[in-house]
Parts: structure tokens; sequence; C-alpha cells
């Protein structure tokens, strides 16, 4: 975890797994770099919501693969989903529901599948793509997170890689260029205020 600036009342959080995705941010806004999967995910983010001040909204900037034909370019994400955690079994163990899917302010989005595995095969994606269009590796846990403390979230992704055989390779190629984009739709949609 790694955090760059300090928080402030009434400013937006930028909140991004690693510094490859943020390597051309140009904010004065914090940016907080979590690491990957859900476990940093959520730690860094809650870590940094209890100790104080609480940003005006956080905004998760990243990259995903597609799980469907045809997914490319950036997506402001309407929900996420668990794809690694077993809801049926928990309930029938437990008779309560454990990580149900969250809504998001985008309205109309498309889901976003979270899960602590880097999809590259093609079983997977298949599996996968019956639940959403888009996976990522830290989405739910920043929605988690951000809920809990009541603090309003936006995520958004940019297809790196087909989620299929050689996405680790398509995702170092890309990333790059990827980082570019999110930095773009950042300066142009978030606002930086005093």
């Amino acid at each position: 975890m790694e955090l760059i600036g300090e928080i402030a009342a009434g400013r937006p959080l930028l909140v991004l797994a690693v510094k490859e995705e943020a390597q051309f941010l140009d904010t004065d806004l914090p940016v907080l770099l979590t690491g990957m999967g859900k476990v940093n995910a959520a730690t860094a983010l809650a870590t940094v919501l209890a100790r104080g001040p609480h940003p005006s909204g956080v905004v998760n900037l990243g990259t995903a693969g597609a799980l469907r034909p045809g997914w490319a370019g950036t997506h402001v994400i309407g929900s996420v989903i668990q794809h690694d955690l077993d809801n049926a079994v928990l309930a029938s163990l437990t008779g309560e529901i454990y990580g149900a899917p969250i809504g998001l302010p985008e309205d109309g989005g498309p889901v976003l599948a979270t899960g602590d595995s880097f999809i590259s095969d093609e079983a997977a994606r298949a599996r996968l793509a019956a639940l959403a269009p888009l996976v990522d590796m830290e989405g739910y846990a920043l929605a988690s997170a951000a809920q809990q403390a009541g603090v309003p979230l936006r995520i958004v992704k940019h297809v790196s890689d087909e989620a299929g055989d050689g996405a680790a390779r398509t995702w170092r190629e890309t990333v790059a260029g990827c980082a570019r984009v999110l930095a773009d739709w950042t300066a142009r949609n978030v606002p930086v205020l005093p």
C-alpha cells in the first residue's frame, strides 16, 4: 500500500492497484496504490478511510479483462460481483448471503466480476462470461470497503486483455497504453477542487 498525497474532505481519492496503471496520472489529487487482489485492495482502502478524513468520493481506475467478444475501451461500472465466493454453498451452511452484488451509481453500466485469480485461460473465461462482461481483481473489495464507510465510489476500467490464453503477456504489453487512457479519462471527468 502506498498513499501519494493527502486525503482531504471535499476532494476525491484516486485508487489503483499498481504503479503501472497510475504511471501517467498528472493530478494534485491523492492517489492510493493498493496492490493487486481483493485483500490488498480492501485493507488499503479501509485503512485510509478509517484514519480520516473521508474524501468526497473514491474513483477506482484500472485495467480489466474482457470476458465476452467485442468488449474494448473504457467502461464506468454499474455493479460488481465476486466470482470466487461460492454464495450458494455459504447460504446453505449459514442461511446468510455473503458477498451479494453491489450496485454503483453508474446506472446501466456493465457488471464487473472480481476475484483473486488473474484470468488467463479459455475455460475460466467462458465460465465467467456467463456472469459478467469484464473481470478484475480489486473492484468488489473496494466497493465493499467504500460502502461500509459510507463513501461514494465509481469504478472505471479500461480493457487490457481478453482474459484468455496469453492474457498475462497482453496485459504487460498494453498496460502503459491503458494507463495513458485512464489518465486522460481522469483529467476530463474527475474535478480537482481546492
